[in-house]
């Protein structure tokens, strides 16, 4: 049974949520950040960290392409040109949605406040804003890969939550239609209603 580190309010929910779709049984360890039990999984007490026997592996969308090679699920083949397109949107998602959400955390509670540059923030949203537009032109089936849902959509589902939550503006409401769907499906609510162990 898989074992997944990390507070459901955190990126950990990412992984929660892919093992739900894939129907794998797991765990949660309610960890914080820098915590004393996400150090025993990570030096660094980044979270989320995933148990699976004896490996440990770390970072969120490299637990759940790790998930969907090993369960051939929520992912292309690797060494296909469909799976290229998919990193290709995976990684433009950590780019332009992760890192944008993470940036705004930082500079509103993580950094210490003699590094805080609050001004930053307007241009953060309104660059994710912009993001989310250029994503929601891409849009063409029920997934944003098409026909298939994959790990791409947990991620977007996930940073569009995220955003929401951090105060950012509306987002473009053909995604925000999309990310309603996302919320929807039986595995996500399964893994918000997890009780960690």
């Amino acid at each position: 049974m898989y074992k997944v580190i990390g507070a459901t309010k955190s990126r950990a929910f990412r992984v929660m949520w892919m093992l739900e779709e894939i129907g794998q049984d797991y765990v949660q360890i309610d960890a914080a950040p820098r915590s004393d039990e996400a150090k025993k999984y990570n030096p660094s007490g980044k979270i989320p960290a995933l148990v699976d026997g004896d490996d440990i592996l770390t970072d969120s969308v490299a637990i759940m392409t790790y998930l969907g090679d090993k369960h051939s699920m929520l992912s292309a083949k690797a060494g296909t040109p469909e799976r290229a397109r998919q990193d290709a949107l995976t990684f433009w998602l950590i780019d332009e949605f992760d890192a944008v959400l993470w940036a705004t955390a930082k500079h509103s509670f993580i950094f210490p406040e003699e590094m805080r540059v609050p001004a930053i923030k307007d241009s953060l949203k309104a660059e994710f804003s912009r993001s989310s537009t250029v994503l929601a032109d891409r849009l063409d089936g029920p997934f944003l890969m098409g026909d298939q849902m994959t790990h791409a959509d947990i991620l977007a589902c996930h940073c569009i939550n995220w955003s929401i939550g951090a105060g950012f503006p509306r987002i473009d409401d053909r995604l925000a239609k999309w990310a309603s769907t996302m919320r929807d499906r039986p595995a996500f609510k399964a893994a918000q209603a997890k009780v960690a162990g």
